[in-house]
């Protein structure tokens, strides 16, 4: 018996799927599914999001015609069967990967990429850009948004639906609604969705109702037209989405691929104005250890695809985030008014350890930051200890608040920083390169950065002790540097750093995480003659201008070292000794920051080595910086 082609072997772009009947797509998104799962049991990355949209993808291209109308994923962790459809599918085993694609949509790697995203809640703003070049005489068709039921939460999303019902342009906006973001969607809109999603599986309303229950069957034409009064409560009510302008289709089942293909094709017919589709899909469908997960297999390593037994790397060291969430919880049984804000994610940050013995003093706001950090403001000047636990990547979402209701208030906020500096595989969307310059240039800011994870643990107990202002510490992401940890943490006192070891020629002086490969390169050095002091400076703000001090007096150059952004710790210490005459006496002063350039992803050392930030790198600093120290080394 011969066997069949795959029909995926025969897709080269989404030109091939118009070709194909309706029957043909089903079988083809089954071939798409395995075909993800295969990819991602190899590179790692966003699984059960992918697995999640795999017939809304192949519809999606099917009916539009795509690159010329911009389809727009909402953070682009789902886009991995996208990507397999448009050209990229022998390029997916590298995905992720140092030289590899991205895990999430990209301009520069494609036409079929119109908008690059990895933050959440950016699509429907895109689109609507879309569709006024669209409408002003730029060559580009349909605008399609597919967001979220988590993303949609965020305020970003409510102020574009708002614009664009406003504005009343054609525009496609699809609601992947799987009732599972990165933590379970929280809030009123979450439980609205719930409410839709329970009742008629097939609701249309206003202007399309007429065309979509037309190609329906007879019953379920009648069953479509009392769905409405069921979904809204009242005969020809509307939904939240149409009081924002949308026509409201849906909730459909978004892994019936007719029902998907009808409701396309229907909207693509007839919409004139914006139009919000409602899909209902299951995140990881398809596979069986995803769908059971609790986490859905949201982002995974390299997995057994029979077992679905995920490889992990073994460290003998914890994992700052778990540090993080340990010496939190323990400080919030000794401090009853110590209470926790996360962005729609509790595990990410650690605050799920916290969140387990304290559930009523954890709050999750959902994918919104901007609200986490003044309602953190309010709880502050309630007389609460909040500490906001955000990526620095994401943190950024929420700097006006910052400025405006923290930091100008004098607010004791308390901010986590997890993920600072080069995270690896997600790449430059995703590091965290600015929280130093961003926060230490605010008045009344302390900022601090663990040189590792013991250190972590005395900056918990430091942020709790402090009521003066506003105060963060920033740590990376992985594991720690596997030093002895201590039993409790301890109050630092606020602007003063540490000396590691004391030398005589050249100082190195640490802010943050890259403290390990200082003390790798002043034994690097040690062998060749040359005398380095390491000092862990732990605040940018504000900084121990003793020990700068101390260290531009007694050494003929110093060298700052950062995981972070020109602008930063280096440039604090810069001007601190340039306005106190430091630098009047031959001082030879370097700065080592991430360079001005965006990295792309590859493993995490990959990406140090790309920024040159290195142990060989840090020798090589000392050698440009104070040659004369090195010659023992050149000889």
């Amino acid at each position: 018996m011969r066997l069949e082609t795959p029909l995926l072997d025969k897709v080269q772009s989404p030109a091939d799927l118009r070709k194909l009947s309706d029957a043909d797509l089903s079988r083809l998104a089954a071939e798409l599914r395995s075909d993800v799962i295969s990819v991602v049991s190899e590179t790692g990355g966003h699984l059960g999001s992918s697995l999640g949209v795999v017939e809304l993808t192949v519809a999606i291209h099917a009916v539009f015609n795509t690159p010329v109308d911009k389809l727009i994923w909402d953070v682009g962790h789902q886009c991995y069967p996208h990507k397999i459809l448009t050209g990229r599918r022998d390029k997916m085993r590298n995905l992720r990967q140092g030289g590899g694609l991205s895990g999430f949509t990209k301009r520069s790697e494609s036409a079929f990429d119109p908008f690059g995203a990895a933050h959440s809640s950016t699509s429907i703003s895109a689109a609507l850009g879309f569709t006024v070049g669209r409408d002003m005489g730029q060559p580009t068709g349909d605008a399609i948004a597919v967001i979220g039921d988590g993303a949609i939460t965020a305020g970003m999303a409510y102020e574009a639906m708002n614009a664009a019902g406003h504005l009343g342009k054609r525009l496609f906006v699809i609601l992947n609604d799987n009732d599972m973001s990165i933590a379970p969607p929280v809030g009123a809109l979450n439980k609205y969705l719930n409410g839709l999603s329970a009742h008629a599986p097939f609701a249309t309303l206003r202007s399309m109702a007429e065309g979509v229950e037309a190609a329906l069957p007879g019953p379920l034409r009648d069953g479509a037209r009392r769905a409405r009064a069921l979904v809204t409560g009242l005969p020809g009510g509307g939904t939240l989405f149409e009081e924002l302008g949308f026509s409201y289709v849906g909730p459909i089942d978004g892994h019936n691929m007719p029902e998907l293909l009808a409701t396309l094709r229907a909207a693509k017919t007839r919409a004139t104005g914006p139009v919000l589709i409602h899909a209902v899909t299951v995140k990881g469908k398809g596979y069986a250890p995803a769908e059971s997960a609790a986490d859905k297999y949201h982002g995974v390593s390299k997995f057994d695809v029979v077992s679905g037994t995920q490889a992990k790397a073994r460290s003998n060291a914890p994992a700052y985030t778990s540090v993080f969430g340990r010496a939190l919880t323990e400080q919030a049984a000794l401090d009853g008014k110590i209470v926790a804000v996360t962005a729609a994610m509790p595990s990410g940050t650690g605050l799920d350890i916290m969140a387990a013995r304290f559930p009523a003093r954890v709050f999750d706001v959902g994918i919104a930051e901007q609200h986490g950090v003044t309602f953190a403001a309010g709880m502050a000047a309630a007389g609460l200890k909040p500490f906001v636990a955000i990526y620095s990547t994401f943190l950024q979402r929420g700097y006006d608040q910052i400025v405006h209701d923290v930091a100008l208030q004098g607010l004791p906020v308390r901010f986590a920083i997890d993920r600072a500096g080069l995270v690896g595989a997600d790449g430059a969307t995703h590091a965290g390169a600015f929280d130093v310059g961003y926060l230490a240039n605010l008045p009344g800011f302390v900022v601090m950065a663990a040189g590792d994870e013991s250190e972590l643990v005395h900056m918990v107990a430091t942020a709790a002790a402090y009521d003066a202002g506003p105060i963060s510490f920033r740590y990376p992401r992985g594991d720690g540097a596997g030093v002895q940890m201590p039993e409790r943490g301890q109050v630092l006192p606020i602007g003063k750093g540490r000396v590691l070891r004391q030398g005589t020629d050249v100082a190195l002086l640490c802010f943050g995480a890259q403290l390990a490969e200082c003390l790798l390169a002043a034994d690097a050095l040690a062998s060749q003659g040359v005398s380095v002091t390491v000092a862990d400076a732990r605040f940018a703000k504000p900084l121990d201008g003793d020990l700068i001090g101390q260290l531009a007096r007694h050494h003929a150059a110093l060298i700052t070292i950062e995981q972070g952004a020109a602008g930063g710790f280096g440039a604090q210490v810069l001007q601190h000794l340039a306005n106190s005459g430091g630098l009047d006496h031959g001082l030879r002063l370097r700065t080592l920051t991430l360079p001005d350039r965006f990295i792309e992803q590859a493993s995490p050392a990959a990406m140090y080595a790309d920024a040159g930030l290195t142990v060989a790198d840090i020798v090589d600093a000392v050698r440009r910086v104070a040659p004369q120290h090195t010659a023992v080394r050149q000889a």
